[in-house]
């Protein structure tokens, strides 16, 4: 949900606050986090100092939409600190964006795993068998956006990607939800026979954002 918010933002050119509230406010019972649902209803305009994964979750569309690096790091920083202005939340969302922005470039594998780790300090040293046995649910971005990561470092396809992701348990619809941007924009979109089921999770509104928006920065 709030992934469309962001990409509704940067299309029209409104406040990340704006959307997100909007947007929370229309899809009441999507499933927030509790400190996230009590600013949203509130008439709070401050962040919350919040390092969880959420604002990592939502960024994919600033990593497809900016056209050089510096400026995907800073509009990332600019969408995590509106709520996530604890320095590991606002980590996570540049982490992904780039990991994003790097893929859709043309970086391999390699390049994006360097990067990440001189950039941000992450750890992906390891292996998801090595930790898929001890690993707990964490919805804290520094124990969630490495193994993300590392899940899409690990595929040979999106798909794939996206079940890696997953298998190792946790918070695993934010893990995957992070790790598929990076797959979407490594592997050239998603594949047709996933992208034809979308429509019947979204309503009209929200397909409208997303074509829209994948339109304009050809991420599909």
């Amino acid at each position: 949900m709030h992934t469309i918010a962001l990409a509704d933002s940067i299309l029209n050119n409104i406040n990340y606050i704006d959307k997100l509230k909007e947007y929370t406010r229309a899809y009441p019972n999507a499933g927030y986090g509790k400190a996230f649902q009590g600013w949203a209803f509130s008439e709070a305009r401050d962040p919350y100092n919040s390092w969880g994964n959420g604002a990592a979750m939502r960024v994919s569309p600033v990593g497809f939409a900016y056209s050089n690096l510096d400026e995907v790091l800073e509009k990332a920083k600019e969408s995590a600190e509106v709520t996530h202005n604890h320095p590991e939340g606002i980590k996570g969302a540049q982490s992904t964006a780039s990991s994003i922005f790097l893929a859709k470039n043309g970086k391999t594998k390699d390049e994006i795993k360097l990067f990440i780790e001189t950039q941000f300090g992450y750890n992906l040293n390891f292996t998801l068998d090595e930790i898929r046995p001890n690993y707990r649910f964490d919805v804290s971005c520094q124990g969630s956006v490495p193994q993300a990561i590392k899940a899409f470092l690990e595929s040979e396809s999106y798909e794939q990607s996206i079940r890696l992701a997953i298998s190792i348990g946790g918070d695993s619809d934010t893990i995957a939800c992070i790790n598929g941007g990076i797959a979407q924009a490594f592997y050239g979109g998603v594949p047709e026979k996933i992208k034809r089921k979308i429509p019947k999770f979204l309503d009209d509104n929200l397909n409208e954002v997303v074509i829209k928006f994948c339109t304009k920065y050809k991420c599909s």
